[in-house]
């Protein structure tokens, strides 16, 4: 019976820790996802300068609404594979040679696959992208593995592209900006959404002209809720079978 009453309190105790710690989660999960959706509609700030770049980090930074201006590099665009509201297609992602002698890569959007030859180009000259400051994409778990000998990209990793593209590492910014959608018929929505539908039925209907920007869906799981139950319930349902159980030995006991 001591024994049995030494493990019900540990599993009661285990389950109450657990479903404690959900709840801290979920509290912030909840800051999290206001602090995001604070950045994505924030007005553009200037996205972090060269001598900023080594304080760039995803927990502050990331979804932050900036600008930059500079030049494109057409001849360096590279077409990362990318599953859309508007279908299976690419990412083109273009170096964008800033002023300080940097290279920041913006993805300037989506295009169907019968584009993959013949992406059309940004304006000439320099200009002013505004857009979504993310971080590079990890390489690994389910996403496939690039390919950078035969040009196939899955995964918007800076690094590797940068390498690729013959650009000088230390030249490169350690993030890429997702840039905004044009003004008007073609503008997509960077948004905290969950209503998947509402979404794809919004960016269908718009013209295209591609590539499409504005297409950055920020999604945050946010599950804790069912998962303290869970917890505390399990608790509950170990704090009462314990009782049944020794309540039982201590009626055999005394029959």
């Amino acid at each position: 019976m001591v024994i049995l009453g030494v493990i019900t309190l540990v599993l009661i105790s285990l389950f109450v820790s657990l479903g404690t710690w959900q709840l801290q989660r979920r509290a912030w999960k909840l800051d999290l996802i206001e602090r995001v959706n604070s950045r994505v509609h924030a007005p553009p700030s200037a996205a972090p300068a060269r001598a900023q770049w080594a304080d760039v980090n995803a927990e502050k930074d990331e979804y932050r609404h900036v600008s930059l201006t500079g030049t494109y590099q057409f001849d360096k665009d590279t077409l990362v594979q990318a599953v859309t509201d508007l279908g299976g297609g690419y990412w083109v992602l273009t170096p964008l040679r800033t002023a300080e002698g940097g290279e920041v890569l913006v993805n300037r959007g989506f295009v169907p696959p019968g584009w993959k030859e013949s992406v059309p180009p940004a304006p000439a000259g320099e200009v002013t992208v505004t857009g979504l400051l993310r971080m590079p994409e990890p390489v690994g778990g389910f996403l496939r593995k690039n390919a950078p000998a035969e040009n196939l990209w899955y995964s918007r990793d800076v690094v590797a592209i940068a390498a690729a593209r013959g650009l000088n590492a230390s030249d490169v910014a350690p993030y890429f900006v997702d840039a905004d959608g044009k003004p008007g018929a073609n503008a997509g929505t960077n948004a905290i959404t969950n209503d998947a539908e509402a979404m794809t039925s919004k960016v269908q209907s718009q013209d295209r002209d591609y590539p499409v920007g504005g297409l950055t869906v920020v999604q945050f799981p946010n599950n804790h809720m069912s998962y303290l139950l869970t917890w505390y319930a399990l608790a509950i349902m170990s704090a009462v079978a314990g009782w049944f159980v020794i309540r039982l030995e201590l009626r055999k006991r005394g029959e």
